[in-house]
């Protein structure tokens, strides 16, 4: 198995509860139930399955691996299974985490969207896609309330770690500034506190 990589969650390698997938096929697989589970989002789920069931990673290195996906271009949950898979695997890892992630979903999706193009105009549809976005909703929240507990390791603190959430919250929500420009501002300023900070 390929040794974790100086860098993100390298430090916390020793939290593991199991030290990670036996081959690139569980790779594969555990991406493919995840994306499978992930109706409205996987990020509820990829928590679930890689902290909590595989314990591949500990919960501050889901979020610290969260935080630099959701930077980055691209879906944040692939760019996720890309650094996961090639942390244990490699490239083949990384080919092997996304081709679980997408093969399947993606032939779903097709004849869903043929599907849609076809009833999208019914009220049971239009209604249940209402509710599907209620509960996508509700996971990413229940998401956010569990991750919770790693502010208190965080460089940050948790006080201020809270005052960012706010001010990116307003700034797009409230503001309608880019989130280009709310990364990069609010983004850069909190790893310059988080370095400076850091023995």
């Amino acid at each position: 198995m390929k040794a974790p990589v100086d860098g993100v969650g390298a430090g916390d390698a020793g939290a593991h509860a199991s030290p990670g997938p036996t081959s690139k096929s569980d790779l594969f697989f555990t991406f493919n139930r995840l994306a499978l589970q992930g109706f409205g989002g996987v990020l509820a789920v990829a928590q679930r399955e890689l902290v909590e069931r595989k314990g591949w990673l500990s919960r501050e290195e889901f979020v610290e691996m969260l935080a630099l996906s959701q930077v980055l271009p691209g879906p944040n949950v692939v760019n996720l299974g890309l650094m996961l898979g090639d942390r244990f695997f490699g490239l083949k890892g990384a080919f092997a985490a996304v081709a679980g992630m997408l093969a399947v979903p993606l032939v779903i999706v097709l004849l869903l969207t043929a599907a849609y193009a076809e009833f999208s105009r019914l009220a049971a549809v239009s209604g249940a896609l209402r509710g599907m976005g209620a509960v996508a909703a509700g996971l990413i929240i229940a998401t956010a309330v569990r991750l919770m507990t790693t502010l208190g390791s965080n460089r940050l603190g948790p006080p201020l770690a809270a005052a960012f959430a706010i001010l990116t919250f307003v700034a797009v929500v409230w503001l309608r500034w880019p989130l280009i420009w709310v990364v990069a501002g609010l983004g850069t300023t909190a790893v310059a506190i988080a370095y400076a900070r850091t023995p």
